[in-house]
């Protein structure tokens, strides 16, 4: 069961880090096209901000769970690296699984309601000369927050259950 469960965690975390790197394409795309439009033809886009900070919001969001899942997340460690890995070990379980994976629960459902609301009021961004609909980002946001609580769930597992190697000074290559 355990087993399932983290495989399941990481594949969504996979997925949805494959999905934030192409979202990194069209965050470029758009940029490139703004440039061009606005100083090769005088014509700016009513777009390109709008699309530049949504998909610079979710390709953070939606990588975070693999950043979590490699490890990739930065980490202040000078005290923590001097215990021994079973208690290191312990203290990121229950921090993953009694902290953070409860507030990152929370925050999705918190995204979800703002989401379904913003559908039901096909709420648009009132600052944006484009005004586009907000449901689709925050519904983004939304699986981006809860691939994240997933992840930390699973890491939180994976801290409590599985012995670490004492690698309080290994350097890295």
């Amino acid at each position: 069961m355990k087993g399932v469960f983290l495989a399941v965690a990481d594949g969504i975390s996979a997925a949805f880090g494959l999905v934030s790197r192409l979202m990194v394409l069209i965050l470029i795309a758009s940029m490139l096209y703004e440039v061009v439009a606005r100083y090769a033809l005088g014509a700016p886009t009513l777009w390109a901000f709008d699309v530049a900070y949504m998909s610079t919001g979710v390709l953070f969001v939606l990588g975070a769970a693999q950043a979590l899942r490699e490890d990739a997340h930065v980490r202040i460690d000078f005290l923590s690296s001097r215990l021994p890995a079973r208690l290191r070990g312990w203290i990121d379980g229950v921090a993953f699984l009694l902290v953070l994976c409860p507030i990152f629960t929370k925050l999705a459902m918190v995204a979800g309601g703002r989401a379904w609301r913003a559908y039901l009021t096909q709420e648009v961004e009132t600052v944006s000369p484009w005004a586009p609909l907000m449901w689709p980002f925050y519904s983004a946001l939304t699986i981006g927050l809860g691939a994240l609580a997933l992840q930390l769930a699973a890491e939180g597992i994976r801290a409590l259950t599985t012995p670490r190697q004492d690698d309080a000074f290994k350097l890295e290559a």
